[in-house]
């Protein structure tokens, strides 16, 4: 869709259950690929990136069914570790398979990711990670090539930002892998601890997530899995917006309250009256929003 019409001047009234996470979903079924069985994912939002992911991991030779908000793959019998040009570009996120597939194949070839509308996406992060992994690395003809060379027992690497995508992606690559990863300046997003989450369901050792350091010890074998994807706190936050500025009255169920805390708190401050009690929340406002105070750092 590329236009949007709205009519304004009405009031968001109801009640709505919170879908999963998109961000969380994505690269725990590229993790599918790291289990020689079946995974089951509920709480799977139904968009066109998960799709598009299943499409990647059928082109693989895992097996996908979707039924409603629950996913299942197989990844018993994948054999492939080439994702077409054509596929890579229906999701902006589609360079978190890097990872996974390496951990499975040792090679991988992909091309450049696209699909996002916001702009280029750089992933030159994730690339310097995986190299330091023992990994090499080629770029050519718009194509990735990633390659196993001497994978190190012990390595120690630091991020230069704490992106999102190159924390999954050096968790992806190191889960399944012989040896020992430390990786620093880690990404510390909700989304990070329900990867580790899933991996360690599997049978993987995934600690420290959420903090800006996370230790990885390589799993022999993950096993098939049963797991549910944590609430799209992004979402969550966009209900309670939408309500906060037509003086709406809503209730969103399925709420983590420790991802949006401080979502909730800034809310409170423009005068929004919040009521959270445990996966529930209703969110009253009369339109009439408050300035938030700051504070400043002394620093």
């Amino acid at each position: 869709m590329s236009k949007f019409y709205i009519e304004g001047g009405r009031k968001l009234i109801g009640e709505i259950a919170l879908q999963g996470s998109k961000n969380s979903a994505l690269p725990i079924l590229a993790a599918s690929l790291l289990i020689n069985g079946q995974t089951v994912l509920h709480n799977c939002p139904d968009l066109s990136d998960v799709r598009a992911a299943l499409k990647i991991l059928t082109c693989l030779g895992a097996e996908c069914k979707q039924a409603g908000n629950t996913v299942y793959v197989d990844s018993t019998g994948v054999c492939c570790s080439t994702v077409p040009a054509e596929l890579m570009r229906e999701m902006r996120s589609s360079v978190v398979f890097l990872g996974a597939i390496l951990s499975r194949c040792s090679v991988a070839k992909i091309s450049a990711p696209g699909g996002c509308e916001l702009g280029p996406r750089p992933i030159d992060l994730h690339l310097k990670a995986i190299s330091e992994l023992g990994y090499r690395v080629d770029e050519s003809g718009g194509y990735i090539v990633c390659k196993k060379q001497d994978t190190p027992k012990e390595c120690n690497l630091t991020l230069d930002f704490p992106s999102v995508g190159a924390t999954e992606n050096v968790i992806l690559t190191s889960a399944a892998s012989s040896g020992r990863v430390v990786l620093h300046n880690a990404a510390k997003e909700p989304e990070i601890c329900d990867l580790a989450e899933f991996i360690n369901k599997a049978g993987g050792m995934v600690l420290g997530a959420g903090s800006d350091t996370i230790e990885i010890i390589g799993a022999k074998r993950l096993y098939s899995v049963e797991h549910t994807v944590i609430p799209d706190r992004i979402v969550a936050a966009t209900y309670m917006s939408a309500a906060a500025i037509t003086g709406g009255n809503i209730a969103i169920k399925g709420v983590n309250s420790q991802h949006i805390g401080a979502i909730v708190n800034a809310f409170k401050q423009m005068g929004i009256n919040i009521d959270l009690k445990h996966n529930y929340m209703k969110i009253v406002s009369d339109g009439r929003l408050k300035r938030i105070k700051t504070t400043r750092s002394s620093v």
